[in-house]
């Protein structure tokens, strides 16, 4: 499962945004989400995991799940007062000391373009960069993975080049297959399902990265790096 600040409509914030302060806000009666400020950066989510460690440690906790520098919380019951709570999470996040997750490299063979790019022309529209260069500024990158969520084993990846942030689609691709390399905004990833889609797809990988079967289903895992390996370029 993956927390994002768009999914809840419905949640109350308690704790308003401002620029050197963590946001908190309710989601439902027994679940709280803390969101770090400033960028969308490695630095942000290494706290995000220190946090998570601590807050493990809370009897009164059913979960807590690590998003992309958010974690949500869910109580075994509902708090008798949502302000203790807000407090408890702002203390431990002031006190959280940033860690580095110890994860393991996973390189991910990719065939560029092809039948499979079906969104590469648009972003050479709108970077103004070539399909070459697109290519070999993805595959030249080092990524990490800072949560898991979406779909089974789907990694959110952090360390896209900004030259080919690319805006996920207004309308999605209706059954984009399982495997493709996909950019979504500042990230990128691999569709673990074949269905409806809204971001773009550069390439393909037939990398196995969920088995159901396995005692670890998942490949991806916070903290692992990632590398995409060209296979084969057909531009």
């Amino acid at each position: 499962m993956i927390v994002t600040t768009n999914r809840h409509a419905s949640r109350r914030e308690i704790v308003p945004a401002a620029k050197s302060l963590a946001r908190v806000s309710s989601i439902g009666a027994r679940s709280f989400l803390l969101e770090a400020p400033g960028d969308f950066d490695l630095i942000a989510q290494r706290r995000i995991w220190a946090l998570s460690q601590t807050v493990k440690g809370w009897t009164d906790l059913a979960e807590n799940i690590p998003g992309m520098t958010n974690l949500l919380v869910i109580f075994k019951e509902t708090p008798e007062d949502p302000d203790v709570v807000v407090s408890r999470l702002l203390e431990a996040w002031e006190n959280a000391r940033s860690i580095d997750l110890k994860g393991k490299t996973i390189e991910i063979p990719v065939q560029y373009g092809g039948e499979y790019a079906t969104d590469l022309p648009a972003l050479c529209d709108l970077s103004g960069l070539s399909d070459r260069e697109v290519v070999r500024i993805h595959h030249e990158a080092t990524y990490r993975v800072f949560a898991l969520g979406s779909a089974p084993g789907f990694g959110y990846l952090h360390g896209l080049d900004p030259r080919i942030y690319m805006p996920r689609k207004t309308v999605p691709s209706l059954k984009m297959p399982k495997g493709c390399v996909t950019i979504g905004g500042m990230q990128t990833g691999v569709a673990m399902l074949t269905g409806p889609n809204g971001w773009n797809s550069i390439g393909f990988a037939t990398l196995e990265m969920f088995d159901p079967t396995s005692p670890t289903p998942a490949m991806m895992a916070p903290g692992d790096t990632v590398r995409f390996l060209p296979a084969g370029i057909e531009l």
